[in-house]
């Protein structure tokens, strides 16, 4: 009898097209799963998707935990219950649960973030005391670093729930990672793609992940074919220096990891103040067989050259 692959995913609109993606990426690999009920596409849902009493808290509020997309997609691959697993990369730990790996990176998309308004194109364009949605730290440091004058207020839903509250005018402008327009078909709402000078990315945005249980060599198997290479060696940097800081939804991180020809990845990441006061950003570049290392020795030269009060209130 002809074995029914399952893979797992949020149920948000974004991760079941992201779960498509998957599920052609292994159809094109591999003659015999030209059906799809070849690979059934399993909706999960997560922590972070259906406590009611949190949908309106910011991602702080809720704990600061990474896991709360993926804990119960991770449990189910564990039990057997799902083959595969697709996640957003920067949704997903710094550390896999035991038996599990990422046997696969899609191509990445567009990293940066998208800036999305209602009367004005970019950042700079907004007027004084205007109300900019996002629960992303990440994102408010980096704009009251550059825009002090500008109020930040939290906004949370997926990419059409916050579309909605900014139509309905609950801030003025909000920002939105442009590989999930895309994926939606979305993209011409945005104003403008802000440049990683103004606005750096969030670790291993822009990334999809398909990860395994790693006693599985037929799942590794099938996976292994859709992997890109350097889309793996960029998000390996990127976490390895996220792990170094100890990253979290508390704390404002970002970094983002490209290719310089063909030999060598170079990388930049920051962390700040949540307020945008201070911040570190640092650079550095390695061969892509030292991903991991690089990731790790520009987090701990970024450790180095923050004041032990940093993150002091």
């Amino acid at each position: 009898m002809k074995k029914i692959l399952r893979l797992g995913t949020r149920g948000s609109p974004l991760a079941l097209v992201q779960a498509e993606i998957v599920r052609s990426l292994l159809q094109a690999a591999h003659a015999h799963l030209q059906d799809d009920a070849d690979i059934e596409i399993v909706p999960i849902r997560t922590t972070g998707d259906w406590r009611p009493e949190q949908r309106e808290q910011t991602f702080l509020e809720m704990g600061g935990n990474k896991g709360l997309f993926t804990k119960e997609i991770e449990e189910a691959l564990q039990a057997g219950y799902i083959d595969f697993a697709v996640h957003s990369m920067k949704d997903v730990q710094t550390w896999t649960p035991d038996g599990l790996e990422y046997a696969a990176i899609l191509p990445r998309g567009d990293p940066r973030d998208a800036f999305i308004a209602h009367q004005a194109r970019s950042l700079q364009e907004l007027p004084a005391g205007a109300i900019v949605g996002t629960s992303s730290l990440r994102r408010q440091s980096q704009i009251l670093a550059k825009r002090p004058d500008l109020k930040v207020v939290p906004l949370r839903g997926n990419v059409d729930t916050r579309l909605k509250k900014l139509m309905d005018g609950e801030a003025d402008a909000t920002m939105l990672a442009v590989a999930g327009l895309v994926r939606l078909g979305l993209e011409h709402k945005a104003a403008s793609i802000l440049d990683t000078q103004t606005m750096l990315p969030a670790v291993a945005q822009g990334a999809v992940g398909v990860e395994i249980r790693s006693d599985d060599d037929l799942a590794r198997e099938l996976v292994t074919a859709i992997n890109c290479a350097k889309s793996m060696a960029c998000v390996a940097a990127e976490r390895a220096l996220l792990k170094v800081l100890d990253g979290s939804c508390r704390t404002p991180i970002a970094a983002l990891a490209q290719y310089r020809g063909t030999d060598k990845i170079y990388l930049e990441g920051l962390v700040a103040k949540p307020d945008g006061s201070a911040m570190v950003r640092l650079q550095q570049e390695a061969p892509p067989s030292a991903a991991l290392q690089l990731g790790e020795e520009l987090g701990h030269g970024i450790k180095r050259l923050l004041p032990l009060d940093f993150f002091a209130t």
